[in-house]
């Protein structure tokens, strides 16, 4: 009796490292015809490959990669275009983990990186050299919420012959699609927004064109970046809901920062849905009306201040990630920005009291009321 036909809705979990061939023939079919069969699960896998197409849909790109942490799509993003001798261009406003991946290893790797300020993104001359290859910054910055106008950029990395690489991880496909305003790549932690519930770790990286989406998955491969199947389905499954989690994001964060700006114990807020944001109107623009779920506001800048906060919320805890359904508070002086320097620090105003919210889903008359306890 022949076993009855299995037509999954969902994709199975290929929790296997490697695939069987019949014989020398099917082998060869592996390498003559690409994406025909699978071999070994570091060179792709049915859930990886589901994710990573997923991703790629989202983003509106030619092909991706899915990788084994959001660090790990950005160093795959960077060797896209990278080799030893080259020079990197960054926006100063970064996260921590892209500007210690910069400074401590690339460096090593003879790829030199400079900063460039915030105001001065739109006029790259002074900063590009005969071997700069691209710039990186991010759709909203970590952690203050600085918000990229990516077309204007992607027509000045054009003009001075630089490719332009987003971390597109704060806004999310649902509100920026950075390839359609002219970026070459886009990446993610998809820890983050994408999968949703503070239960993965994975990366991932789409390409604009077919030739970087080869590239990228070459890297992939060789360096071994790829995500395991079961990290894969969890993310594939976190993206479902996406649309519906960001709208939620969106909406309790925008009550949260009018609580926090009228609060007389908060001496500043930086979300870009409100009105006194200096992006405000770019950020309603590029994200079609949404925010997103993330923002800072600024105690005093005394650590018993910032404990004292941190100890009495309940529906904040301090836990230095973001973007699950559940809310959590961090201190990116402590956490995310430790590795920039004092210097780099001080410029960009990652101080002691700088607090970064990163707001759920839960119902947001629970969110103001902890807040307003633990800001006593």
């Amino acid at each position: 009796m022949n076993p009855p036909a299995i037509h999954p809705k969902i994709t199975p979990i290929y929790q296997t490292s490697v695939f069987k061939f019949e014989d020398l023939d099917a082998v060869q079919q592996y390498f003559d015809e690409p994406g025909s069969r699978y071999l070994y699960s570091r060179n792709g896998n049915p859930n990886s490959d589901e994710l990573a197409e997923a991703v790629s849909r989202w983003e509106g790109g030619a092909g991706a990669v899915a990788t084994g942490s959001g660090m790990a799509a950005i160093f795959a993003a960077l060797l896209t275009y990278c080799q030893a001798g080259d020079h990197v261009l960054c926006a100063a406003d970064i996260y921590g983990g892209s500007a210690a991946l910069l400074n401590l290893e690339l460096s090593r790797l003879g790829i030199a990186v400079s900063y460039v300020p915030f105001e001065e993104l739109y006029d790259l001359a002074p900063y590009v050299q005969a071997s700069t290859r691209l710039l990186l910054c991010e759709t909203m910055s970590n952690p203050l919420l600085r918000v990229v106008d990516l077309r204007r950029l992607a027509d000045e990395c054009r003009q001075r012959g630089l490719k332009l690489v987003v971390d597109n991880t704060f806004a999310t496909p649902v509100l920026t699609r950075p390839l359609a305003l002219g970026a070459d790549l886009v990446l993610h932690s998809v820890t983050k927004y994408l999968a949703g519930h503070s239960d993965v770790t994975a990366g991932a990286v789409v390409a604009r064109t077919a030739e970087d989406a080869g590239r990228l998955r070459q890297i992939g491969t060789v360096f071994g970046l790829t995500l395991s199947p079961m990290e894969s389905w969890l993310s594939v499954r976190g993206l479902k809901t996406l649309r519906l989690r960001v709208a939620a994001h969106s909406e309790n964060a925008g009550l949260v920062a009018e609580f926090l700006e009228a609060h007389p114990a908060v001496r500043a807020v930086y979300y870009p849905g409100r009105p006194t944001h200096p992006q405000h109107a770019l950020a309603a623009a590029q994200g079609g009306g949404r925010f997103g779920g993330m923002l800072s506001f600024r105690l005093p800048d005394e650590v018993a201040v910032v404990n004292a906060f941190m100890q009495r919320s309940r529906r904040f805890p301090f836990a230095p990630s973001l973007a699950g359904v559940d809310s959590s508070c961090s201190q990116p002086l402590s956490t995310s920005h430790r590795a920039l320097t004092d210097a780099q620090r001080a410029e960009l105003g990652i101080t002691v009291g700088l607090i970064r919210l990163s707001v759920g889903i839960e119902p947001v008359e629970e969110l103001l009321s902890d807040l307003a306890q633990a800001l006593k």
